[in-house]
């Protein structure tokens, strides 16, 4: 098989609104540059963010939070999502939107606690006795069963691991064999073996094996070192509500009317206060003695002018508690009406003691040739090519309408162009869908004229 017929499968992942951003695209002096890691424009808004990543590196950004106001379709959830890039896939990012803490299930309050949780994340180090190497081999020992009958039951395994410095063999007991089995573990893995729970993790194919075939889709890993027996420092991160939801499960039994019993329950259970507390004490006590570390992640609430009184007066209490996360806001509206309430009207329909306690980042219209720019990166992003005209008319359809509608032509665009036999969409291709499609002002606009014409 020649290497030029494996065909790659990086593109074939769905493209989402914002797969483009990889970062805030800021120089070493933290300066933002016109285009890079995918946002373009913006300059103050992405100079205000590194100053924030820089406070959330250096843990000096907990519990405290920001609100990112502009018009809409001015990157707002973009430049949020650049934060959660630039912090890396070890800080805890969770994104919700307002309207989600309006449960049948749970309360609103519970649901903005949970979000709370998940966006805390906790590094546990433990040092672990474990067994470690090669296996060699792996024979499950047979017995007659006890209770009777012509079936055989498996009395213990042998497994043989062969490390660096030396090889040892195992007489197991027949759970920790069915755990090999749930692994998928053969004569040749790397696996390792928890001495106290007898806990099974396949780490991969010794490398010795490498050159069995030219492709291969195994990951290999070397020939471990050191003795079969040894401590190893494990780490594992966790977020809080990782452990609420471990803690709050019932651990029923395994006959008929347990299971049933389980299944009768609603499917979301409210977690309380006092457990959240109790878990707080042994997180603090684990952070005490150096077997865990605190990771404040980010919570990102979307349309933050859907929550209401009572929901923005929860959040006082929840910014304010020793372990809280770095939470960002963002909403598209000027002075509005609180929810919740009928006549207080506020900035961005948040109250203001709330408003009095965020830093807030502005963000602005883009410019037609910021616009194009934009254009020229989702098309990128989408694999579609583009005349230089096309590029420009479409720019100018995002200047008169919005930018969302002006990247939402491009792939009606591209079938039509699919249509017509080119594999360049040109001017006349955006014209057509221009035409076909309607954005919100014209859509208005057509309303108020044949207003007569709807049914009221």
């Amino acid at each position: 098989m020649k290497i030029e017929e494996v065909k790659s499968t990086v593109r074939t992942q769905r493209i989402a609104a914002h797969s483009h951003v990889k970062g805030l695209g800021l120089d070493e002096a933290g300066t933002a540059l016109q285009s890079a890691a995918g946002l373009v424009g913006q300059k103050a808004a992405r100079e205000a963010a590194g100053i924030v990543v820089d406070l959330i590196k250096s843990k000096k950004m907990a519990g405290r939070a920001l609100l990112l106001a502009g018009p809409p379709g001015t990157g707002k959830t973009a430049i949020a999502l650049a934060i959660a890039q630039e912090l890396g896939n070890k800080v805890p990012f969770c994104p919700m939107v307002g309207s989600e803490v309006f449960s049948n299930e749970i309360k609103k309050t519970e649901v903005l606690m949970e979000n709370f949780r998940r966006s805390i994340g906790l590094r546990i180090r433990e040092t672990k006795e474990v067994y470690e190497g090669e296996v060699t081999e792996l024979t499950p020992v047979e017995t007659e069963n006890p209770m009777g009958g012509y079936g055989k039951t498996i009395s213990n395994v042998v497994v043989g691991l062969k490390t660096a410095k030396g090889t040892k063999q195992l007489k197991l007991d027949p759970s920790i064999f069915d755990a090999l089995q749930k692994e998928k573990v053969e004569v040749g893995d790397v696996i390792y073996i928890e001495a106290n729970s007898g806990a099974v993790k396949r780490q991969g194919r010794s490398d010795t094996f490498a050159t069995e075939f030219d492709l291969e889709t195994e990951e290999y890993v070397p020939l471990p070192k050191g003795d079969v027996h040894k401590k190893k420092e494990v780490i594992q991160d966790v977020t809080l509500h990782d452990l609420d939801v471990a803690n709050a499960r019932p651990q029923g039994g395994q006959d008929v009317l347990s299971m049933m019993g389980q299944l009768m329950k609603p499917k979301k259970t409210e977690i309380t206060d006092k457990l959240r507390m109790e878990i707080n004490k042994v997180v603090n006590k684990y952070i005490d003695q150096g077997i865990a570390e605190l990771v404040p992640g980010v919570l990102f609430i979307d349309e933050i002018h859907m929550l209401d009184l009572e929901t923005f007066t929860y959040l006082h209490k929840s910014l304010e508690s020793p372990i809280a996360p770095i939470v960002i806001f963002a909403t598209n509206r000027g002075r509005c009406v609180i929810r919740g309430t009928t006549d207080i009207v506020s900035p961005h329909g948040i109250p203001l003691d709330l408003l009095d306690r965020l830093l807030i980042i502005r963000t602005l219209l883009y410019s037609t040739s910021d616009m194009e720019q934009i254009i020229k990166l989702r098309a990128q992003t989408e694999g579609l090519q583009l005349e230089d005209t096309a590029f420009s008319r479409l720019s100018e359809i995002g200047t008169n309408s919005t930018l969302r509608y002006a990247v939402q032509l491009l792939t009606p665009a591209h079938q039509m162009c699919k249509v017509n036999g080119r594999t360049q969409i040109t001017k006349d291709d955006i014209e057509d869908v221009h035409s076909l499609f309607l954005d919100a002002k014209r859509s208005s606009k057509h309303l108020s004229e044949k207003n007569n014409k709807f049914m009221l």
